[in-house]
């Protein structure tokens, strides 16, 4: 099946290798959120918003949904399906599969959700917001696209350790989010479609197992199971989790791998950047109203969790493991390349804005304000991120030409 169905098959390739970089899916991550923001802040604001709330879906399967929820609950579920694909596969054939491998950065990934949240409910209570405590899990998320994307800019010279690291740490975050979605913000529980979830999963997951990969066959059981977990009222990206974690995932070559590079360009290039695009619009109101945002208790606290929660909790987590435990930090990589990961981890993007929805409600005047808070501590961590992750890539560029003239002159 080519992408979008249009072009040659050579041309749908092509596009498909594009989008599966990381700078590439970064990059439009970045570009939809923008955009969104600058059309929501523009004269022609109201057909940003006339967009967000056209509805479409059939009404009698209560699929009546306006295209920012069709957006969230939608198409991120693509985002988690591949979440899911990478996650199975690190645990059954990758770096998690070796539990005193996976140590470190597994106990990265829970500082970085402990501390964030910490620093969340610290802040707002001694602002005297305690009302707005729900929103304590928006700073814990760390957004995979985003920041490989940083990383894969300023590293080129950056041991190949550190990217391990921060992708493991983010998977399993992306784990413990979805997670705290299912069980901290679903409100009304309907137990008979989620029961009847277990059906299409279960000849979904059967079908895999024997490897079938027909389209035709496997897409309509994974949309009569997104359709019963969002008519249970979990939040319907879990149902891309639980897709991905039926596949199979070996060593070798294997379904979760084909399934994952045909649906990577699907997420990079689309699910994202329009979810992005969709919720990150928001009316900023000028300076003062930008002022006005940035100084509620609610942005002060995710800001903080994001942008001091989130590297304290990857750092203090990481020295606790590698002192109490035999688990030891990567012999390539040093501290203070360790810092600069735990800073990059304070971008809080995709899985952020929408625990944000989730929380405050879309469209609400809190979620607003997170939203600004939510790209101000992210694009905050990246630049603290890329200034330390800068000087140790030049540090080690000098390394290997030094390394490299020391090879010349022997030889």
């Amino acid at each position: 099946m080519r992408l979008f169905g249009l072009g040659s098959r050579a041309e749908s390739r092509r596009i498909a290798d594009i989008l599966r970089a990381e700078t590439v899916g970064g990059a439009l991550l970045l570009a939809g959120a923008l955009l969104g923001m600058l059309w929501a802040n523009s004269p022609w604001a109201h057909g940003y918003e006339a967009l967000r709330s056209f509805e479409l879906g059939p009404a009698a399967l209560h699929l009546r949904l306006d295209l920012a929820t069709w957006a969230a609950d939608g198409l991120l579920a693509v985002f988690f399906f591949v979440a899911g694909l990478e996650l199975k596969r690190e645990f059954t054939a990758g770096d998690l599969r070796d539990p005193r491998r996976a140590a470190v950065p597994v106990a990265a990934a829970l500082g970085g959700v402990l501390v964030p949240a910490v620093a969340y409910l610290v802040t707002i209570s001694l602002a005297g917001a305690a009302d707005a405590g729900r929103g304590w899990a928006i700073p814990t998320a760390t957004d995979i696209a985003f920041a490989l994307a940083v990383l894969a800019v300023i590293g080129r010279h950056l041991p190949a350790a550190l990217r391990t690291f921060l992708l493991t740490l983010a998977v399993v975050d992306d784990l413990l989010a979805i997670l705290i979605i299912a069980v901290f913000y679903t409100e009304h529980l309907a137990p008979l479609p989620l029961l009847g979830t277990a059906v299409p999963l279960a000849v979904f997951s059967v079908l895999v197992r024997r490897g079938v990969r027909a389209w035709w066959l496997l897409l309509p059981l994974a949309a009569l199971t997104w359709a019963l977990v969002h008519a249970s009222g979990v939040h319907a990206t879990v149902a891309g989790v639980l897709l991905g974690f039926a596949v199979p995932a070996r060593a070798d070559a294997s379904v979760a791998e084909h399934f994952e590079h045909r649906f990577r360009p699907l997420s990079a290039g689309v699910a994202v950047p329009v979810f992005a695009f969709l919720s990150a619009g928001v009316t900023i109101g000028g300076v003062d109203g930008l002022s006005r945002a940035l100084t509620d208790p609610v942005a002060v606290g995710v800001v903080a969790g994001l942008v001091l929660g989130k590297p304290l909790g990857v750092m203090a987590a990481t020295w606790l493991v590698s002192r109490l435990t035999h688990a030891e930090l990567d012999e390539n990589l040093a501290w203070v390349d360790v810092a600069g990961l735990a800073l990059l981890a304070g971008i809080g993007f995709t899985v952020s804005l929408l625990i944000g929805e989730l929380a405050f409600g879309a469209g609400s005047e809190r979620d607003a304000y997170v939203k600004i808070a939510v790209l101000a501590g992210s694009l905050t961590a990246a630049l603290l991120a890329a200034v330390v992750l800068r000087l140790r890539n030049n540090a080690y560029r000098r390394i290997e030409q030094a390394q490299a003239a020391q090879a010349a002159t022997d030889s």
